[in-house]
């Protein structure tokens, strides 16, 4: 007599699983149980065929199926900004285009339909979690959940006045609150975000330290991102801002540090032994001019490296594939080896070090039995992806966001056969449309 098969929602078959864990493993001819929220198994495909009963059978056979993509680090209502100040070095960028454009603007529903359509772009590109930073964290949240993407939303601290906060107290204040709203929500979870050291005093620091500790959550922070920060903190404390910032107890493993490009030696040491993860933006920097991250070395001494895009004003997209490939080749150059940031630790910043910079390990960034169902499948048919002799390379190095066919986000499909589920994306357009409008206005002398 046959035994009876096992329920499950979906049982998504390819013809490569990269689970990122363990290291470097590719399964051929594998599928992934799905129930619920969770993923049940890893099988070969006619043992899950034998095992399960899927209400969902997806079958990808020219395919490989991943993680959903980590950007450890963006400004999602930015991307309304695409392209507005381009060529120019950061402090002038955002000085003269940049803030005045979001003083005029900047407003919930700026941020709302920025993110809108941030979420569009990332699960077309097979992006599933982000780590937001930027202000309105309330209309952060409600965004994020009313599209059930992940995300770990920020709570903002920056010295000066803004739409969502005119003092230091304030800023704490109502980003609690939004906090203490949705900290259940199965899909959010929080930053303390300080803009930079350049914008934050010490007090706030060592308030944000405080809250970090208490709700155990990461310090989202743009760190050492330029020659010119170094120069004026020596000048204004007679100390580099990572010293600064260890003076004041945050060089720890809830520190997430932005950028990055202005490094010693031994501050990568210290980065290894105190925990702390490294948010390596490669395109930005380049863009702007800012430097370039040690990302080797701190992969070599043993510090978390992950990956972001930044926002889609200084980059000019949300395109984690792109970002690996360019993580990967800068990291040659700048280490001058061949070798140095090889294809599968892009792969891993771009996923599982992107989950633990934001304390999320324990839920995503592999595919694992128990961990949440967040998952990608990107298909190999295409002239530009054959042949394909190994598959985490042809990722890293020829890989593109146009391959990404599905996305599942806790088990819920986002992106079905490259068609969005659940989003009005000529709605989303045509409000973007109309922020060009606005923006447009602003920049006019």
């Amino acid at each position: 007599m046959t035994e009876a098969r096992t329920s499950c929602d979906w049982l998504i078959e390819a013809a490569w699983v990269i689970p990122v864990l363990p290291a470097g493993q590719v399964l051929e001819q594998h599928a992934v149980v799905v129930t619920g929220d969770s993923i049940t198994a890893i099988l070969p495909i006619a043992e899950a065929r034998a095992n399960y009963a899927p209400v969902h059978h997806v079958q990808r056979p020219n395919a490989v199926l991943l993680p959903g993509l980590v950007n450890a680090h963006c400004h999602n209502p930015m991307s309304l900004m695409r392209g507005v100040a381009d060529d120019l070095a950061l402090m002038p960028w955002l000085n003269g285009h940049i803030w005045p454009i979001e003083r005029a603007v900047m407003a919930p529903d700026f941020v709302s339909d920025g993110i809108a359509l941030a979420i569009a772009e990332m699960l077309r590109g097979g992006t599933t979690c982000c780590n937001e930073n930027y202000f309105f964290p309330d209309a952060q949240a409600h965004t994020y959940a009313r599209y059930g993407f992940r995300a770990a939303v920020s709570i903002p601290v920056i010295d000066f006045p803004s739409a969502w906060a005119s003092s230091q107290d304030e800023y704490f204040d109502k980003g609690l609150a939004v906090h203490d709203a949705y900290r259940s929500h199965p899909l959010l979870s929080f930053s303390m975000a300080p803009h930079a050291p350049y914008t934050v005093c010490d007090a706030s620091f060592e308030q944000i330290r405080r809250y970090s500790e208490q709700l155990d959550i990461p310090v989202h922070c743009h760190v050492h991102e330029t020659a010119q920060e170094i120069t004026d903190s020596l000048a204004q404390y007679g100390q580099r801002p990572l010293a600064r910032l260890d003076r004041l107890g945050l060089v720890n493993e809830h520190l997430a540090a932005v950028h990055m490009t202005q490094l010693t030696p031994e501050e990568i040491s210290l980065c290894a032994a105190r925990g702390v993860s490294v948010i390596h933006c490669p395109q930005s920097n380049l863009k702007l001019a800012s430097g370039f991250c040690p990302a080797d070395a701190l992969l070599q001494a043993g510090v978390n490296v992950a990956i972001g895009t930044d926002g889609c004003a200084s980059n000019n997209d949300l395109d984690m594939f792109d970002e690996m490939r360019t993580a990967a080749l800068l990291a040659k150059a700048v280490a001058n080896d061949a070798t140095a940031f090889n294809a599968f630790s892009a792969l891993h910043s771009a996923t599982l070090a992107g989950a633990k910079a934001m304390g999320l390990e324990s839920k995503i960034g592999s595919l694992e039995p128990g961990k949440q169902a967040d998952l990608i499948c990107l298909d190999l048919t295409s002239p530009e992806a054959t042949p394909m002799y190994e598959a985490v390379s042809q990722l890293v190095y020829a890989g593109s966001r146009q391959w990404v066919s599905d996305v599942w986000i806790a088990g819920q499909c986002k992106l079905k056969e490259r068609q969005l589920q659940g989003m009005d994306l000529e709605r989303i357009l045509a409000t973007t449309r109309q922020w060009q409008s606005r923006i447009q206005q602003v920049q006019r002398p």
